[in-house]
């Protein structure tokens, strides 16, 4: 009993001692904030000339260089809010699928947190945004503390700590590393780009780390509570979650045999280039006068000559379910939660290889080919690339016929076939809406069809999604963890009660 006692206050120790050095950092780093707001509502003058010193001197310099304002304007979205959204919504969701109630509990607490804190104190402060001779970037509402400083503070620091049990020893300090550049990189941006002053970032990087701090003590606190060890923040804040969190084991053949695959892939992408080039040659100059030929123009003629508003309205948003940036953001919502519900890698790298190689095919042909749009107005303004094969169709096929190959062996659920529906009504919305915007021949849509058929079959039968990786050893909480949630994922549903 004697001994019980002592390990339990040696435990009961190491937390006090723990948690009061990491109250005193939070409120080090706390007051520190506290009193830059007061140097910034006061207006106190050293800081207000640091401040536009800073601002006016490095408009001189990044106005000058285009290529340079076009890198912070990449750099700079890394703490936008869509980003972050993006981010901590996959989080959650991910960590739901894993059974990670707590830590998405406690990503969200985090998140919303800082949500209400940016806003609040901008309307509470009311300090306006830099005024610079050379406006090269704009930003809406006020200026102190910074959201985006404060966001990805925030953010990155919560990802952070629920990911550090999965980091090895050795590589954790670069993980740290890692998250400090990018919060610090996120921030300079901002000043380059002339949107706000250094204190704000100042601010915006004491407010993230004081509401980080707070947060995680909270969780600590309710581990405490819960009767579980509280360990060392550099271990994470929930440690004996690693093996549940960690994204998928390592797959020892993420393709069957990886140099006969390579060589096969890349052979079978120069046929498939080969035939689209003959297809797209045939169509484009041997077909005027044609049945061919006159189907191509008179159903681009009937398409034109039936527009309306609201057609012309609902064609522009089925026309943008195809361009680049749905496909990728479709992809980078389908590929982290498939890697957290299959705990498998090959599935994502058979849908990246499809989404690249159809990209690779379609600037290939369109530029060999070099098609003229059809000879209809065109709605959609000159573009850069040819008329064959259409781009937005083929990517759109090649998508969604990826995530129903992906789905389908997964699961006898009755919403599996949605994928199948999507892969379907999806490339033909967007068909139909290319060809009356009068940017492809139907020709075209055929180019797109006979391309997605032949690259996705090529990448099924060399990469097999769905294949399990029999070489792989038994990890325990490794590899053996996806034959038992694939059974979560195929077990029927209970019938009901009769």
């Amino acid at each position: 009993m004697d001994r019980t006692r002592l390990a339990s206050l040696r435990r009961l120790e190491h937390f006090t001692g723990r948690s009061l050095v990491g109250l005193l950092a939070v409120v080090g780093v706390g007051s520190g904030f506290g009193l830059l707001l007061m140097m910034v509502r006061f207006g106190w003058d050293p800081l207000y000339r640091v401040d536009h010193g800073v601002a006016e001197e490095l408009n001189d310099v990044v106005s000058e260089h285009r290529p340079l304002v076009t890198v912070l304007h990449a750099l700079t979205d890394l703490g936008g809010r869509p980003i972050m959204m993006w981010l901590v919504v996959i989080v959650v969701i991910s960590l739901l699928i894993r059974g990670q109630r707590r830590l998405a509990a406690y990503l969200v607490v985090t998140g919303v947190g800082a949500l209400m804190l940016d806003p609040s104190l901008k309307i509470l402060i009311g300090r306006l945004r830099p005024v610079v001779d050379v406006p090269v970037a704009s930003a809406p509402g006020n200026s102190f503390p910074s959201g985006h400083a404060l966001g990805s503070t925030v953010a990155y620091g919560a990802m952070l700590l629920i990911f550090l049990p999965v980091v090895s020893r050795r590589l954790k300090p670069l993980a740290i590393s890692a998250f400090a550049g990018i919060v610090v990189l996120v921030g300079l941006t901002r000043v380059a780009l002339g949107v706000h002053y250094v204190s704000d970032v100042l601010a915006g990087w004491l407010l993230g780390l004081t509401w980080l701090g707070v947060t995680a003590y909270a969780f600590r606190l309710w581990r405490r509570e819960a009767g579980q060890a509280v360990p060392p923040i550099t271990e994470g804040i929930e440690p004996e979650a690693a093996d549940e969190i960690a994204p998928a084991p390592q797959e020892r053949h993420m393709l069957p045999h990886p140099r006969s695959a390579t060589a096969e892939i890349l052979t079978g992408w120069v046929l498939v280039f080969g035939v689209l080039f003959v297809f797209g040659l045939l169509v484009s100059r041997y077909t005027e006068g044609t049945v061919i030929g006159t189907f191509d123009a008179e159903v681009n003629r009937w398409l034109a000559d039936h527009r309306t508003p609201a057609l012309n309205e609902v064609s522009w948003w089925l026309s943008k379910a195809g361009d680049t940036h749905a496909i990728l953001g479709v992809s980078l919502v389908f590929c982290p939660l498939a890697v957290a519900t299959l705990r498998r890698w090959r599935p994502v790298l058979f849908l990246a290889l499809v989404l690249f190689g159809e990209l690779g095919l379609f600037l290939a042909t369109a530029a060999a080919v070099g098609r003229a749009r059809p000879e209809v107005p065109h709605l959609d303004g000159p573009l850069p690339t040819s008329s064959f094969p259409s781009g937005h169709i083929a990517a759109t096929l090649c998508l969604y016929a990826a995530i129903a190959i992906i789905v389908m062996p997964c699961t006898d659920r009755w919403w599996r076939w949605l994928t199948v529906v999507a892969a379907v009504v999806m490339p033909a919305a967007v068909a139909v809406s290319r060809m009356y915007r009068g940017m492809h021949h139907p020709t075209d849509v055929v180019g797109a069809v006979l391309l997605s058929a032949m690259w996705v079959s090529l990448l099924w039968w060399v990469v097999r999604p769905d294949a399990p990786d029999t070489d792989a050893p038994d990890t325990g909480g490794g590899l053996v963890a996806v034959p038992a949630q694939r059974r979560r994922l195929m077990a029927p549903a209970p019938a009901a009660r009769t």
